[in-house]
């Protein structure tokens, strides 16, 4: 299973010739439990998509609305001759849409959002019991099913009561035209509920863009992607960064390309708690 992010973060970059600067994006997933993968394009056409998820894949991706993601999908599976990928949707972004249209019906959205909070206390209680697959699909079926369903009828019933360009009206729309995805969670006890592991990773570079606005050329967003790639894999490590990177940097220059894999984030971690503890005799 791969999780993506919807919210593509935006990064200006020098085109080589003529002064001006071009948009880039940074795309982002994570397998569960695994590392989160920043790559970046100057572009976030679906094709970008054949560049990060590989052609032999087969699996789930776990994303929001954006048509990217069905049309690489569509011609993924068609190239497959088979269903190799499936999507999942996420909760959060369904529930974003009827945060903002709070004002414009405040009974009617206040529902639908304690419903969707019923689901999402659903899925607390099961990570506070550490429950595994099979359990959360089975407190799923029992559980969530039937309060989807009720979300579901209830939309459809007031949909047409909403005008299409009212924020009530796009919240429910989106979350229609996303149902078969948004209902994929509960059969399936590895999917989650929502893309927000993904999304919480990309929130600093939210913050950098502001900060520094240029990311130089435009070959320069992949070194970067590089970089947020190490640091957010430090941090769901709970390594330092900095000590990370001072350490891998400072023997780089004397390895050997087949050494590589041996100062990964994930091999680092695992070295560091074979070495002996100094502080003591410091």
């Amino acid at each position: 299973m791969l999780s993506f992010t919807g919210g593509l973060r935006v990064f200006l970059a020098v085109v080589p010739g003529n002064g001006e600067t071009k948009l880039g994006y940074l795309w982002t997933c994570s397998c569960p439990g695994g590392d989160t993968v920043f790559t970046s394009h100057t572009s976030r056409a679906a094709m970008c998509l054949e560049h990060i998820i590989p052609s032999g894949f087969r699996g789930t991706v776990q994303c929001d609305g954006y048509a990217a993601y069905p049309a690489f999908v569509r011609r993924h599976n068609a190239s497959a001759g088979c269903e190799a990928i499936t999507l999942a949707g996420c909760w959060a972004h369904a529930r974003r849409g009827f945060i903002e249209a709070r004002e414009s019906a405040p009974r009617t959205v206040g529902w639908v959002l304690r419903q969707i909070g019923h689901l999402y206390q659903i899925e607390r209680h099961l990570r506070e019991k550490g429950a595994g697959p099979r359990l959360r699909e089975a407190v799923r079926c029992a559980q969530s099913t039937a309060i989807v369903r009720r979300i579901r009828a209830a939309l459809l019933r007031i949909g047409p009561h909403h005008l299409p360009q009212s924020a009530t009206g796009k919240a429910i729309a989106y979350a229609i035209d996303q149902w078969p995805a948004l209902e994929r969670f509960l059969t399936h006890g590895r999917i989650e509920i929502d893309n927000n592991l993904v999304e919480n990773a990309i929130r600093p570079t939210a913050i950098g863009k502001k900060n520094w606005l240029f990311i130089g050329a435009a070959a320069a967003g992949q070194c970067g992607a590089v970089l947020y790639t190490i640091v957010e894999s430090c941090r769901r490590r709970g390594i330092d960064p900095l000590a990370c990177l001072r350490d891998v940097l400072t023997r780089l220059p004397r390895m050997t390309t087949g050494q590589i894999p041996e100062v990964t984030p994930q091999a680092w971690v695992k070295a560091s708690k074979q070495r002996p503890d100094t502080s003591a005799a410091a």
